[in-house]
């Protein structure tokens, strides 16, 4: 069931990004919260190509790949090449960034312990609807921006 509640604050904080990237403007030789911001949505997205991702921002690929750059120098992410087609190029996080994410999710393991199995059988169904509920509405927002 955790995998379930971590799928619902996944759209949300994708949801939550997208619309920040939106207002935020950035201040050049700084390092800035969007890179932060932007190495969490990579992996949100889970291994998008650099174009992907600048779709989903909505920024130029130019600019995501410059952004792309300074989060590999940094350690944060990798370029891999495609498997079928060696020009494309998927962007992973590597350990660096997955063990700083790991100190930003909170623990929820312990919400439902008291709940009965009943309980928890109904959220687990309520949460797999709502999740997948919360995908349509991010995937639907994000035809409309395209």
């Amino acid at each position: 069931m955790a995998t379930d509640f971590e799928g619902i604050y996944r759209y949300f904080r994708l949801a939550h990004y997208q619309n920040l990237f939106a207002t935020i403007s950035e201040k050049p030789g700084s390092l800035s919260a969007t890179e932060a911001f932007s190495v969490e949505v990579i992996y949100l997205l889970g291994e998008p190509t650099i174009g992907e991702f600048a779709d989903f921002i909505g920024i130029s690929q130019p600019n995501a790949s410059y952004k792309v750059n300074a989060l590999v120098s940094k350690g944060y992410i990798t370029k891999e090449s495609g498997e079928s087609d060696k020009r494309e190029c998927r962007l992973a996080v590597t350990k660096k960034f997955r063990d700083y994410y790991g100190t930003q999710m909170p623990d929820i393991s312990g919400i439902t312990k008291d709940f009965s199995e009943e309980e928890n059988a109904v959220l687990r169904k309520l949460s797999q609807r709502l999740a997948k509920e919360i995908s349509n509405v991010v995937q639907s927002d994000e035809k409309e921006q395209s």
